[in-house]
């Protein structure tokens, strides 16, 4: 799954658009690299989102195309904020 896109599912982020921009400003890393927005993401790949306030790092536990609002937590596990 595209990271701008699981953003956008697991409720991250609220838009992909707004993934896309982060992404592009070089604000997100997968597994330590710079990610850009249409970098494939993996069961287990750790992501680190910066923001202006601090740093949100969270491990990916599992992909789906669709969720709900209370389910989309389930889709990582937040490493450190």
């Amino acid at each position: 799954m595209r990271l701008d896109k699981f953003l956008k599912v697991s409720r991250i982020l609220k838009r992909r658009t707004v993934a896309q921009e982060a992404a592009d400003a070089g604000k997100i890393s997968v597994n330590g690299k710079t990610a850009k927005p249409s970098c494939r993401l993996k069961t287990g790949d750790v992501v680190e989102l910066n923001y202006l306030s601090g740093t949100v790092k969270f491990r990916v536990l599992e992909l789906r195309e669709t969720v709900k609002k209370e389910e989309a937590s389930s889709l990582y596990e937040v490493i450190t904020e």
